[in-house]
């Protein structure tokens, strides 16, 4: 009986692995200031470190980082899916689906571990959801895909921004702050025993995954999934230099929305009521424009992009390394620094993370075939036990 495997080494893309490393940093520097303080849950958006006028850290976080990231993350987890669907096909496994079904239920299940008690914000058992809802477009032709991309991705979100639009005309929105949610994290995050913060964390990961957040959230996770598929389809990125002209054009393109939905509303103020088009348009272009530039320059910075790269080959392990480390740095039962770093030394402190975790990914790979939780994961999916060890020459 044909069993199904785990890609190796040989067929990975190492500049794949590349941007899913990208990835992790750009995740983790979003990530920080949900850390540092509850401004970014539950403030008014306009300043992730506190009340104020928000300083140029947050509008570099804001234009080159905010929603960039976990869409990239996104596009590649349809990617992949689309890959191993092809090569649990090839290989002859009966029942694929079930390999990928098996795959989103327990990410499910990571995620409930990592979002309920080590830190709210997780993403995992929202990819691990949407993933499932990703098996309705297996059969689908490459335009379907495109089309149910397009129009999930821009109708929902054009619709909200309009209706925030007219509300911004009788209402101000530009304060939505929810003080006594904000004083209560301060309490159990900030001087809370382990009980508190175990508490807080619940609440908190229960608000961010109430039913209407999770819809949108649908909304711009399901279509960058779609598009990995057809990138993943049309070998775009395996064979880059056959479709060097498709690649340059889409990247000429997402670099235009980039500017446009990204940079563009902070040429007008960068009000409230344009920020689900920022995030949903501006933040999955720069995802796709992201992947390609850095699809381009592989050639001429392989060195570097293999060390980055590393991190990416452990993605899963590293994600929740950052959530340990922020813990560890913000919350009382670490050193405690809730809410009292300033914006440049919380970003500063994702740099030096992500430096680290580049070493010990670099360090561990010299030994092992994959990342710890990776291994896990990968033992569970495919129902037994596998090697890790590198042996000799491999």
């Amino acid at each position: 009986m044909i069993q199904a495997a785990p890609l190796t080494d040989a067929n990975r893309l190492p500049w794949i692995d590349t941007a899913r490393g990208f990835a992790i940093l750009g995740i983790f520097l979003v990530n920080l200031p949900s850390f540092h303080g509850p401004y970014f849950l539950y403030g008014n958006m306009n300043n992730y470190w506190g009340t104020g006028e928000p300083g140029i850290w947050q509008a570099i976080l804001d234009i080159f980082f905010q929603a960039s990231f976990y869409t990239l993350f996104s596009f590649l987890f349809g990617f992949g899916i689309q890959i191993i669907l092809e090569n649990l096909n090839a290989r002859g496994v009966p029942s694929p689906r079930k390999v990928v079904i098996r795959r989103s239920i327990i990410l499910i299940g990571f995620g409930l571990i990592h979002g309920l008690l080590i830190w709210y914000g997780d993403i995992l058992f929202t990819y691990g959801l949407i993933g499932l809802l990703l098996l309705l477009f297996v059969k689908s032709k490459n335009v379907t895909l495109f089309v149910w991309s397009l129009c999930l991705l821009i109708i929902p979100n054009l619709l909200f921004t309009g209706l925030l639009y007219a509300v911004s005309l009788f209402e101000d929105i530009s304060n939505l702050a929810n003080v006594a949610a904000i004083e209560v994290s301060y309490q159990n995050y900030g001087n809370g025993t382990w009980g508190d913060i175990l508490g807080q964390n619940i609440t908190d990961w229960l608000y961010s995954n109430n039913v209407l957040n999770f819809i949108f959230v649908i909304f711009n996770i399901l279509p960058m999934f779609l598009i990995g598929m057809i990138f993943a389809r049309n070998k775009w990125l395996h064979q880059v230099q056959e479709h060097q002209r498709v690649l340059t054009k889409i990247w000429i393109i997402t670099f235009i929305l980039f500017i446009v939905f990204k940079v563009g509303p902070y040429l007008i103020g960068n009000p409230n009521w344009l920020s689900m088009l920022q995030d949903a348009v501006g933040g999955s272009a720069s995802a796709i424009f992201y992947l390609l530039t850095i699809t381009f320059l592989y050639p001429k910075l392989t060195g570097l992009f293999q060390l980055i790269g590393s991190v990416g080959k452990m993605a899963l392990s590293n994600y929740i390394l950052q959530s340990i480390v922020g813990v560890l740095i913000f919350y009382s039962i670490g050193f405690g620094y809730y809410g009292e770093l300033s914006p440049f030394s919380t970003l500063l402190i994702g740099i030096v993370v992500f430096a680290v975790q580049v070493v010990l990914s670099y360090l561990w790979l010299q030994k092992f075939k994959r990342g710890p939780l990776e291994w896990f994961w990968r033992s569970l999916i495919y129902k037994k036990k596998l090697s890790n060890k590198k042996e000799q020459g491999e």
